[in-house]
């Protein structure tokens, strides 16, 4: 398949199938991770890294070629850097995945609210905000590590950012 035979809205559902590595409950679309796809003589994916130094990035985008490769596609990657990827851009689709993985999605919070360490964490298991934060890094560094005072259930934060 050439690129003249597939359309754009056809690699974004392809891509929407791509799990993250590191939480693989989600896909790398509903991170919100996928900036754009121009298909023209060829097909070009900009992809936004979570933050400069993930060590997902690179894992992510050669997932993003493997997986058009399997499809027929040579793609290129573009990595956008500009404007920074943020938790704003997470789906709500890709939030209620966190929340059901035990993984407590980012919360709306004021970058006083960050600065202040007054944002309010609900435990994703048992929806309760009586929760502290035990560590300020988790399994990966876009995650905190924290624990439910009232169900007593160690959950980890995906850190807004």
């Amino acid at each position: 398949m050439v690129a003249a035979d597939v359309s754009r809205e056809q690699v974004l559902e392809w891509l929407g199938q791509i799990p993250d590595p590191e939480i693989p409950v989600v896909s790398i679309a509903e991170l919100g991770i996928v900036r754009d796809v121009e298909v023209n003589d060829g097909v070009t994916v900009a992809l936004a890294p979570t933050y400069s130094g993930c060590p997902a990035t690179e894992v992510i985008e050669q997932s993003v070629i493997s997986s058009l490769r399997a499809h027929g596609i040579d793609a290129e990657i573009r990595r956008v850097l500009s404007p920074a990827w943020t938790t704003d851009w997470i789906s709500d689709a890709g939030r209620k995945k966190l929340k059901a993985y035990g993984i407590a999605p980012p919360a709306a919070s004021s970058k006083r609210d960050l600065l202040a360490g007054t944002r309010v964490v609900h435990c994703p298991r048992c929806g309760s905000a009586e929760t502290e934060c035990v560590s300020e890094f988790g399994s990966t560094a876009c995650k905190a590590a924290y624990r439910c005072t009232a169900c007593l259930e160690p959950f980890e934060y995906f850190k807004c950012i």
